[in-house]
């Protein structure tokens, strides 16, 4: 069950997300998650990111952040976005957004 995220509502349901997982891809194609406590600030995603993921991010600018729920049961949020990047600090304009169950035990 997946249920689709607003983005005028984006900024209340990120209250209880306070970090994600950034995913990058870097040159070789190959996905590079990282771990990132992140804020909603007028409307975008501020985050602190080192050069390597900086340089994937000016590469390619289309990411994905996924914050997961607080319990397996709880649903996780996924943010696709846009991203710029100035020096160690990247900035994720939201594109899509929505709020997906887990998976788990469930067949």
């Amino acid at each position: 069950m997946s249920i689709a995220v607003g983005l005028d509502e984006l900024g209340t349901t990120l209250d209880g997300f306070p970090w994600g997982y950034l995913v990058t891809v870097r040159d070789d194609g190959r996905a590079q998650t990282l771990a990132v406590p992140t804020r909603f600030v007028d409307g975008v995603l501020v985050a602190s990111v080192g050069k390597g993921t900086a340089a994937n991010l000016s590469a390619r600018p289309q990411v994905t952040m996924a914050f997961p729920g607080a319990t397996g049961e709880a649903l996780s949020l996924i943010v696709d976005g846009d991203a710029t990047v100035a020096g160690e600090q990247v900035t994720i304009t939201p594109t899509w957004a929505v709020l997906h169950r887990p998976a788990v035990g469930r067949d």
